[in-house]
């Protein structure tokens, strides 16, 4: 669960914002009533890089190989207007 803070609470309690961290609280800063930045456990933001990675690889190697041919460096940035 995320906690809203806003910018100037974050720089006063960020001792208190790390313990949370440590216990695996995230928090939303927030600058006048607007999110500006996230701060969480740093193995949370390792998680979604990896599981999206794997994602892409498993649906890529699903998908099955086009033979295109050979193209010039022209072709690739022709103009179809």
């Amino acid at each position: 669960m995320e906690e809203a803070i806003s910018a100037a609470d974050a720089n006063r309690k960020f001792s208190h914002i790390l313990r949370g961290v440590r216990e695996g609280q995230s928090y939303v800063v927030t600058s006048h009533g607007k999110p500006v930045a996230r701060i969480i456990p740093a193995d949370e933001k390792t998680k979604v890089p990896a599981a999206a990675r794997e994602a892409l690889l498993s649906r890529l190697e699903a998908q099955p190989i086009v033979q295109a041919g050979r193209w010039t460096r022209d072709e690739l940035y022709e103009d179809e207007r």
